[in-house]
C-alpha cells in the first residue's frame, strides 16, 4: 500500500483527492494547518468507506513540515507520494501589489512546496522510487491578467517542477504537474476582490469575468482529483496534466499565439473587443450567456 501525503486537504482539490485516493486503497495522510477543519473530509471519506489519516502540517513552517513527515515515517514508513496542493491566491496588477502580502503568497505557493519536497526526498532517493505531484494552475502557463503575484508563484512552481523532474530522474523520483483551469473550490469565493481605487479596473473586471464564466461550467474538485489519480496510474507518464474548465485551451493556446498577439489582447479598448480577441486566441467565450 502506497503512502500518500496531501497538503491543504481540508477543502477543495486536496480534500477531494484525499477521499478518492483513500477509497482507491492508498494510505492517505491528509495534512492541514488546523485539524479541527477536517470534519467535511472525514464525513466525505466515511460516505465511501475510506479512512484517511488527518495530520497537522503548516507548509509555511519548516518545523511543522519536518514534524509531520517524521511522524508519518515513524508510524507507517516513508512517504511514497507527495501531493503539494496547499495554495493561496491574490488579485493585483503590478502597480497595485502590496509587496508584503505578495511575499506571503510565495511563502505558501512556492516555498511551501520546497519545504515539503525537501522533507520527503531523502527517503525517496534511498528507496529508489517516489512521486511528487505539484498542483499548479493554468496561471502557471499564461500570465493571468490582474493576478501577477499568484501567476508568478505558479510560474515558479512550473520551473521548479521541471528542475525537480530532471534532478529526481536518476533516483527514480517522478514529478507530475497538474494544471487546473477554473474549478469550483473554496479558493474562488475567498479571492473575488481587488485593490481599489485603481487605474486597472478594466483588467480586474475582465479577470473576474473569466472566473465567472469558468464557475458557470461548474467543474467540481472531484474532476481534478480524478486527473491526479490518473497521473499516479498513468502507464505512459507525462510531466503536465492540464484539466478543468479552460485548462487545455489556455495551456495550448498561449504556446500557439505570438507575443505580439498577447500584447494586442491586453490593448483591447472595450470588453467586447477583449472577449472577441480572447476567443480568437484560446477558443473560450467569456461572455455571459443571455438568459
Amino acid at each position: 500500500m502506497q503512502r500518500v501525503l496531501i497538503t491543504g486537504s481540508n477543502s477543495g482539490i486536496g480534500r477531494a483527492t484525499a477521499i478518492l485516493l483513500a477509497a482507491q486503497g492508498y494510505e492517505v495522510f491528509a495534512a492541514m494547518r488546523d485539524v479541527s477543519k477536517a470534519t467535511k473530509l472525514l464525513e466525505g471519506a466515511a460516505a465511501v468507506g475510506a479512512e484517511p489519516r488527518v495530520i497537522a502540517l503548516d507548509v509555511n513552517d519548516g518545523a511543522s513540515v519536518s514534524d509531520a513527515v517524521s511522524k508519518i515515517e515513524s508510524s507507517a514508513g516513508p512517504v511514497d507520494i507527495l501531493i503539494n496542493n496547499a495554495g493561496i491566491a491574490l488579485n493585483a496588477a503590478v502597480e497595485d501589489v502590496d509587496i508584503e502580502v505578495g511575499k506571503a503568497v510565495f511563502e505558501t505557493n512556492f516555498w511551501g512546496i520546497i519545504r515539503c519536497t525537501q522533507a520527503v526526498l531523502p527517503k525517496m532517493r534511498e528507496q529508489g522510487a517516489g512521486h511528487i505531484v505539484n498542483i499548479s494552475s493554468v496561471a502557471g502557463r499564461i500570465a493571468a491578467i490582474g493576478q501577477v503575484v499568484y501567476s508568478a508563484s505558479k510560474w515558479a512552481v512550473e520551473a521548479m517542477s521541471e528542475n525537480l523532474a530532471q534532478e529526481g530522474a536518476p533516483f527514480g523520483v517522478r514529478v507530475s504537474i497538474i494544471e487546473p483551469g477554473v474549478t469550483r473550490t473554496a479558493i474562488l469565493p475567498k479571492n473575488m476582490g481587488h485593490p481599489e481605487p485603481t487605474a486597472y479596473a478594466d483588467a480586474y473586471r475582465r479577470m473576474l469575468q473569466f472566473y465567472a464564466r469558468g464557475i458557470m461550467a461548474n467543474t467540481p474538485a472531484e474532476e481534478v482529483a480524478r486527473v491526479i489519480h490518473g497521473a499516479l496510474q498513468d502507464p505512459n507518464p507525462k510531466l503536465r496534466y492540464p484539466c478543468a474548465w479552460g485548462g487545455v485551451e489556455l495551456c495550448t493556446g498561449r504556446a500557439a499565439i505570438s507575443d505580439e498577439a498577447w500584447i494586442r489582447l491586453g490593448a483591447c479598448k472595450t470588453d467586447e473587443e477583449y472577449y472577441a480577441e480572447f476567443e480568437a486566441c484560446f477558443g473560450l467565450d467569456l461572455r455571459t450567456p443571455a438568459p
